[in-house]
């Protein structure tokens, strides 16, 4: 049985949660029950749940939107319903019948998409679909919410009667209208209604003469309004009829009213369901706002928490546009606590209130803003204490508070128990808190809890590092500007960096060195070996970054490569079927020179025929069949492949040539002047000798083992005699 303590839900946030989903519903009742949603008590009902949202979701993003689901409240009606005698008015009767198909319609669009919702139409499944009740309405009620005529034959025989009454009425006033104006005695308005009756309107001094009843007169008394003495006998009629309709009208809305209430039951599932899917369709809307997930739901005790983000803060800072850090954290069996420190203001309350909240939402029925590869595990209890508890009302302080939640935690904790605790061990002597805290974490730990804590205390650290399944973490700082990184890094302590961040701060370095003299020397040394490390892991992990980043972009480099090499293949074997067909034709053209010879020599036609004929039936033996189509395509291809070698080649020959314009357009480098004992060698060789002598521009050029006469022209210095 899961049980979630109201203070746990308060601590986490979770109300503020509620307040959100609840403005998506689009329903007052569905806003209240949203407001009142909570954690639920058994797993079956929990995933369930979850389920029906997750496949809510996944209705706004396929062809197949489950129907709306509006409705307007018929509380008031089911309650008339339960009274004997009493009769439901049309507008009531009109909720009815817009709730009626309104549900049916959802249960059959469900019904219908079955593979698509199957848990929908499973939670839909015990609404019966029924047309009896609306038809019974629509045979009374006409589209302007007015009783039909045809309602009954009573009625139906009253406002023929009534119709015929108020024509006569019409006919007798007109008649007296006529005579009345004809002698003059009407004003120029000549007529006014009162009391909803038509009434002449007479000039004062002539009241007397007209015969009826009077109903009243002007402000000024110069008109007195008169209803004719023949209009009355039918107004009394009309008074009856009128009395009579009403009663029958009321009549049939009893015998509608009576037959409704066996569909008492059925009405209450109607409201109860379409408030449900208010509340299940507020959750989708919930989780598609901040892309949540359902993540896989783990049967052992192990939660790997991929990229979570805090849902309150991800959307508020989504409507700043401001950018939102998620964290990464695991809990299992060979590591059930983490304990995070480091200094105040790096987020180590969020990152416990995320995990809190993300768990009591998903124990809700709620999808969660987390990466696909996440996984999740169900707990019986979540344990909390968060935030100072101080109660004036109570007359505690912060810490009898604290101890008393201790107790309470001592009471509750077990293996199947998430407890979270900030700031764990503040509000007392820091030696005598810092021990007392340790011994319940001891305690927390014997009883095979997990939990999530957040201490600036050293000895807690220390047991952090102590215990195998319990493991320290800290959110990283910049070494440099000491601003925090909002990132969780698993496996090692944090720093308080206190007097790092006193500096930063401003308050002057003797007072800090001050400090540092009154506690411990060992204890600055440990905090100072964290701080060192804890720069060490940041800079190691920009290092990574960094790497990932080169990683990236070799790989997208290599994609290029590949992708250009595969391009560069395909030429290449255009070019090489280019190649081919043209070797191909060189060859007949040898083979047809050939030919062309022998004939030139011998002058054979029949010879030189077959010998054509031979060649065409070789060259057509190796051709394939192909369509019009294909052919055209062929030639297309290599019409294709063709200009593009050719532009190539023009290229390359335009580039050839500029580089020969170049090359002659270049200024030749001034010959050197060569003497006698320069080291030389010819234009064209690779053997070096030495000039013995020159004469009329030719010179002797000892090799050594032998001796050349060369024109100096033809000669290149190697090495100036020195």
């Amino acid at each position: 049985m899961i049980h979630i303590h109201e203070k746990t839900l308060q601590d986490l946030e979770f109300p503020t949660v509620l307040q959100q989903i609840s403005e998506l519903c689009i329903t007052p009742l569905g806003n209240q029950s949203a407001l009142k949603i909570s954690p639920l008590k058994t797993k079956e009902d929990l995933q369930f749940a979850l389920h029906l949202t997750n496949e809510y979701v996944s209705s706004f993003y396929n062809d197949n939107r489950i129907p709306n689901h509006g409705f307007d409240t018929i509380s008031k009606e089911i309650q008339l319903l339960n009274i004997e005698n009493t009769f439901l008015e049309v507008h009531g009767l009109k909720k009815i019948v817009a709730m009626s198909l309104t549900v049916n319609s959802i249960v059959t669009f469900l019904k219908k998409f079955e593979e698509y919702y199957p848990n929908l139409n499973a939670f839909a499944a015990h609404i019966e679909v029924t047309k009896v009740v609306i038809e019974k309405v629509d045979a009374i009620v006409d589209r302007f919410g007015d009783i039909k005529d045809n309602a009954s034959d009573t009625l139906y025989e009253l406002r023929k009667s009534l119709n015929k009454v108020k024509g006569k009425i019409n006919q007798s006033f007109a008649s007296a209208l006529n005579t009345y104006h004809n002698l003059e005695y009407l004003d120029d308005i000549r007529e006014s209604v009162v009391e909803n009756r038509r009434v002449l309107a007479v000039k004062a001094m002539y009241r007397r003469k007209v015969k009826g009843a009077i109903m009243g007169g002007s402000k000024t008394g110069s008109i007195v309004y008169i209803e004719p003495e023949t209009t009355l006998q039918y107004t009394r009629e009309l008074n009856n009829l009128e009395y009579e309709e009403k009663e029958e009208v009321v009549r049939i809305l009893k015998e509608v009213t009576d037959f409704m209430r066996p569909f008492l039951p059925l009405l209450k599932d109607y409201q109860s369901f379409l408030i449900d899917i208010d509340v299940i369709s507020a959750k989708a809307k919930y989780a598609k706002s901040m892309n949540a997930i359902l993540p896989e739901i783990s049967e052992d005790k192990s939660m790997y928490l991929r990229d979570a983000y805090h849902p309150l803060l991800y959307l508020n800072n989504l409507e700043k546009k401001e950018k939102t850090f998620p964290q990464t954290l695991s809990l299992k069996e060979d590591s059930r606590i983490i304990v995070i420190s480091g200094p105040n203001a790096g987020g180590k309350s969020i990152t416990l209130k995320t995990v809190g909240l993300l768990q009591v939402m998903l124990q809700s029925g709620m999808l969660i803003p987390v990466h696909e590869r996440s996984t999740v595990c169900l707990f019986d209890r979540i344990l909390s204490d968060i935030g100072d508890n101080q109660s004036i009302e109570n007359h505690l302080s912060t810490y009898s508070y604290r101890l008393k939640q201790m107790n309470y935690f001592l009471r509750k904790c077990n293996k199947n128990t998430l407890f979270l605790i900030d700031e764990f061990g503040t509000g007392s002597d820091p030696e005598l808190g810092g021990a007392l805290a340790e011994t319940f974490l001891e305690e927390f730990y014997h009883r095979e809890a997990f939990g999530i804590i957040t201490t600036h205390y050293s000895n807690l650290k220390i047991l952090a590092t102590e215990l195998p399944y319990m493991i320290n973490a800290n959110m990283l700082f910049n070494e440099r500007s000491l601003e925090p990184m909002f990132k969780l890094v698993v496996g090692q302590a944090g720093s308080s960096f206190t007097f790092e961040v006193a500096q930063k701060n401003g308050i002057p370095y003797s007072l800090i060195n001050r400090a540092k003299k009154k506690i411990e020397r060992s204890k600055i040394r440990f905090d100072a070996t964290i701080a060192k490390l804890q720069k060490e892991r940041s800079r190691l992990e920009k290092t990574g970054q960094s790497l990932k980043l080169n990683e990236k972009k070799k790989s997208e480099e290599a994609d290029k490569l590949e992708e250009i090499n595969a391009k560069v293949q395909k030429k290449l074997e255009s070019y090489q079927e280019l190649y081919d067909s043209n070797q191909r034709l060189i060859y007949l053209g040898q083979k047809v020179n050939d030919i062309a010879e022998k004939y030139f020599e011998n002058h054979k036609k029949r010879e030189l025929m077959a010998e054509l004929f031979k060649l065409v039936q070789i060259e057509n033996s190796k051709r394939k069949k192909v369509s019009a189509k294909q052919k055209r395509a062929q030639k297309a291809k290599e019409q294709q492949v063709k200009q593009e070698a050719e532009k190539k080649v023009n290229v390359i020959r335009q580039k050839k040539k500029a580089a020969k314009q170049k090359e002659k357009e270049k200024p030749e480098p001034p010959k050197p002047i060569l003497k006698v004992g320069d080291r030389v060698r010819m234009h064209d060789g690779r053997a070096i000798g030495s000039i013995d002598s020159i004469e009329k521009n030719k010179a002797n050029v000892n090799y050594g083992m032998f001796t050349t006469n060369v024109s100096l022209d033809l000669l290149e210095l190697v090495e100036a005699k020195k």
